[in-house]
């Protein structure tokens, strides 16, 4: 399978997010050609604000490996990790990241910083970027128009009772 195939079932775990009210972010974790973990993100429906979708795959594949690290596993996330989740990737010693939309706010692995190839660090990741972008990066955008929108609509029917 390709990076794009890879990316289109992370897309399918994003869409469980968004199914959920969550942001639409989904990861899956590929070693030797199979899935071993698989994560969305959950943090607002878990009160868990490290329920991130990279986190969720990531422990996933660890208890499939029955290992804390990810030796030649790849990571395909639809949203560029934030610091939290670049962190869990160079202590998990993932050997790739390939990822969709850059995150200009928060994003580390390129985007704000690249704390994934860090000189200084014990452990480098090889990065891939924009793979199947658009769609992810739509997913996104989409995602949060409607919440704007819902949350006027909530604004304005607190004014009109």
């Amino acid at each position: 399978m390709t990076d794009e195939d890879w990316m289109r079932l992370a897309i399918k775990a994003a869409n469980q997010a968004g199914a959920i009210s969550e942001i639409p972010v989904g990861a899956i974790v590929v070693h030797n050609e199979k899935v071993i973990g698989t994560g969305w993100n959950k943090p607002i429906t878990t009160h868990d604000p490290s329920a991130h979708a990279e986190m969720i795959a990531v422990r996933q594949a660890a208890k499939y490996l029955e290992n804390y690290r990810m030796i030649d596993c790849t990571l395909y996330v639809t949203l560029e990790p934030c610091p939290m989740c670049a962190g869990l990737l160079v202590h998990s010693r993932i050997k790739r990241l390939v990822f969709g939309a850059s995150d200009y706010k928060t994003g580390c692995a390129g985007s704000i910083m690249n704390l994934v190839a860090h000189p200084s660090l014990n452990h480098q990741i090889e990065v891939e970027h924009g793979v199947l972008q658009s769609e992810c990066s739509s997913m996104i955008s989409d995602f949060f128009k409607r919440r704007r929108a819902e949350k006027k609509l909530e604004k304005e029917s607190k004014f009109t009772k």
